[in-house]
């Protein structure tokens, strides 16, 4: 299509040693889910790690799965279940990331053989609306679950002007599925408004509360980079590219230094936008990309986390810095809308609203005792996430669409 990195089908599907899983129940069949996604081990991305996460917990509940997705040359993690790859190619401008080119007759075939109980769609794309169709056609059972604010995206690369477009295609694609998983109450609040009718089943997240911990703070770990006792290291966790608002970050540490704060950037990420950040912060901490302790360690390490995007449908950084016991400033959209207290556990500003998050940081940064209550604030709060009351819930609803409640 565009020459670029195209990958095919192949013959052989990918399949990672499985472990013996529980019985589904005495004399049933095993209940079986497809899922179709665009994103699943080519990057190791929030939409990977919570449908690879998801798929494990099915397979431990004795659910036959079956994946369709792009998949590239090198994965970048070691993914649950079986995958069956799509047709791809890298995305122009952002080759770490990849579309599926559609469901092609030997996917098709496959999916059919499957005989799938329910197809779970997590991205609209061709490939998902492709998918959409056989199964409406097929009698199966259709769950979407919303993980990206695609639409939004497109303002920051200067395709504006196609909002419209893709969100009437968002309106016909989960308005024609039986269920639409949504990651927060502010989501499903937002996508009614946009016009999408659906039945919206609230399927949250989890966090690790155990390695995501207050306790994980380390002074020699600030110390090994300088950062002095009374340095405020202000956070931001995530993908280095504009869609996240990066200029607002800028602004806000930039503006706690000028005035006078003793205020120091702390970017955890990697991505394009990672040189222009670097000079835009001299003096900040690159950590670049972290997973396990090592994120969590710099979590914990900071004082203050900062979140001006507003792409998030659910905000995982946000919930993981809470649970490391930092007190929060994020933008008032969808995702952290939902996961930040004001003035309990953090502030709220408007999008794009440098001044208001300026405030709320500055407020925190000169006084250490409200940080310290409103991180023990965010702290509790997390603990009400867990991603195993998360993943139960989506599984209870395959069970009801299927009819073996």
């Amino acid at each position: 299509m565009f020459g670029l990195d195209v990958m095919a089908d192949q013959e052989v599907a990918i399949r990672p040693p499985q472990t013996a899983p529980q019985a589904e129940g005495i004399n049933q069949t095993p209940l079986r889910v497809a899922l179709v996604t665009g994103s699943y081990n080519y990057i190791r991305d929030g939409v990977a790690l919570t449908l690879n996460r998801l798929i494990a917990y099915l397979q431990s509940r004795g659910v036959e799965t079956l994946i369709f997705t792009p998949v590239a040359r090198k994965p970048a993690l070691d993914h649950a279940g079986e995958v069956v790859p799509a047709p791809s190619l890298a995305i122009p401008f952002r080759p770490e990331y990849r579309i599926a080119l559609g469901l092609t007759r030997p996917l098709r075939s496959r999916l059919v053989a499957f005989r799938p109980d329910i197809v779970h769609l997590a991205t609209p794309d061709i490939l998902g609306h492709q998918a959409l169709r056989l199964a409406k056609a097929s009698g199966w059972a259709t769950v979407a679950s919303y993980h990206t604010r695609y639409d939004t995206y497109l303002k920051y690369y200067g395709f504006g002007f196609l909002q419209p477009v893709a969100k009437a295609a968002e309106r016909r694609f989960y308005g024609a599925c039986d269920e639409v998983f949504v990651p927060s109450p502010s989501m499903a609040e937002t996508l009614t408004a946009e016009g999408v009718d659906a039945r919206f089943h609230l399927w949250t997240r989890g966090v690790d509360t155990e390695r995501f911990h207050p306790g994980r703070r380390s002074e020699a770990w600030r110390a090994a980079r300088g950062v002095g006792p009374d340095e405020i290291l202000v956070a931001f966790v995530s993908r280095l590219v504009r869609e996240k608002r990066l200029d607002d970050f800028v602004a806000v540490v930039r503006r706690l230094q000028a005035a006078g704060a003793p205020a120091r950037a702390l970017v955890v990420g990697d991505g394009p936008e990672r040189a222009a950040l670097e000079r835009a912060l001299p003096g900040g901490l690159f950590e670049g990309f972290l997973i396990g302790d090592d994120l969590a360690t710099a979590y914990a390490s900071a004082d203050i986390f900062v979140f001006p995007s507003d792409t998030e449908t659910f905000g995982s950084v946000t919930l993981e810095a809470m649970a490391s016991g930092l007190p929060t400033v994020c933008a008032d959209a969808t995702g952290s809308r939902s996961l930040v207290d004001p003035g309990v556990t953090g502030f709220l500003a408007p999008v794009g609203g440098v001044d208001e998050m300026e405030d709320g940081a500055r407020r925190m940064a000169n006084d250490p005792t409200l940080r310290r209550k409103m991180g023990e604030a965010a702290r509790a709060r997390s603990l009400r996430f867990s991603w195993d009351e998360a993943m139960a819930g989506a599984l209870a609803r395959y069970r009801v669409l299927a009819g073996r409640s």
